[in-house]
């Protein structure tokens, strides 16, 4: 009886280990794994994400299906990963606006550090300052120039108030002791036409949104955001040997699932991300683009997007910026 008795307890105990999440992350992952995209189609977020969701599907023995869910700030989309259970089949890809929303909307439905969790930061993406290819700055001294001699009367466009690509150019204000006049676009396929046809003077933009036309002779080059040149545009000089000491801003894309992730999940996903962003093919798709691969740690992306809110309040405070 003692005997049969103990057989039972010992089997009870081992099929409750089994049940444990440690051991359920050991089958992690057994069916696809949902990756929100908070931009459109096409964007640069979406593009890396999906060479990413690629090759970390094939890492996982498990297919990531890539969503793209845009609009408002990538808020909406954003929404639904803090919203979804916490088993490791809903990540999301978010970049810059992640870190900046905080600072910019009163009502977040959600907290960018709390209700997250981060697994890696997958890469940054660096900026160019950019002019049409008939327009009379040859280079970013002479912009620079123009802006200090006519206050206001140069117009730089944005992606958005508030984006990335506004606080570049609300930044590079402040440290060149410029004052430019920001024009807003609804996202940044218009913006780019309007700056290669001569009707915003310059922007701030995604190199890899860019490199094809810079490369083609529809849009000139000026200056990188970057502290060391590209490689991918090694003729263009960064901010900071142009004059505007240490300036150094760029936009980020990081890999994310909701807050409460079993550590074992964490670790195995930011592990299989790092190797693919070590992955000779993933380099080979993305590094033309201008795109710098990372595949960090996780306490690494942790620190980064603390880092990010911090610096974004305090660019968004400085300028004054508010949105409706």
């Amino acid at each position: 009886m003692i005997a049969r008795t103990l057989a039972a307890c010992t089997l009870a105990i081992s099929t409750a280990l089994f049940q444990t999440p440690v051991a359920q992350a050991a089958n992690y992952p057994d069916h696809p794994i949902r990756l929100i995209v908070p931009t459109s189609p096409g964007s640069t977020a979406d593009v890396v994400a999906r060479v990413v969701a690629d090759h970390l599907g094939k890492a996982l023995a498990q297919p990531l299906i890539v969503e793209n869910l845009s609009g408002a700030a990538g808020i909406p989309g954003t929404r639904q990963l803090v919203s979804a259970k916490s088993d490791g089949y809903t990540l999301a890809i978010v970049s810059s606006n992640h870190a900046i929303n905080p600072s910019l909307y009163k009502d977040m439905p959600y907290d960018s550090v709390r209700d997250i969790t981060p697994i890696s930061m997958i890469g940054t993406t660096p900026l160019v300052v950019v002019v049409s290819d008939t327009s009379p700055y040859r280079d970013i001294g002479a912009l620079l120039s123009a802006a200090r001699t006519h206050p206001k009367e140069i117009n730089y466009g944005s992606s958005g108030t508030g984006s990335v690509l506004h606080l570049a150019g609300e930044l590079l204000k402040s440290q060149a002791d410029i004052d430019m006049t920001h024009i807003p676009y609804r996202g940044g396929n218009a913006l780019i036409t309007d700056v290669m046809s001569g009707q915003i003077q310059t922007a701030f933009l995604a190199v890899p949104s860019v490199l094809a036309q810079i490369q083609a002779g529809k849009l000139r080059a000026l200056a990188v955001s970057t502290p060391e040149r590209l490689t991918v545009l090694p003729d263009i000089p960064t901010l900071a040997e142009s004059g505007v000491k240490n300036y150094s801003y760029d936009a980020w894309i990081a890999l994310i699932g909701p807050a409460g992730m079993a550590p074992e999940q964490v670790s195995q996903l930011q592990s299989a991300t790092a190797r693919v962003m070590k992955d000779p093919d993933v380099l080979k798709a993305l590094q033309p683009l201008g795109f710098v691969s990372q595949g960090s740690t996780t306490e690494q992306a942790r620190k980064v997007l603390d880092d990010e809110v911090t610096k974004s309040q305090g660019l968004v405070s400085a300028a004054g910026i508010s949105v409706e």
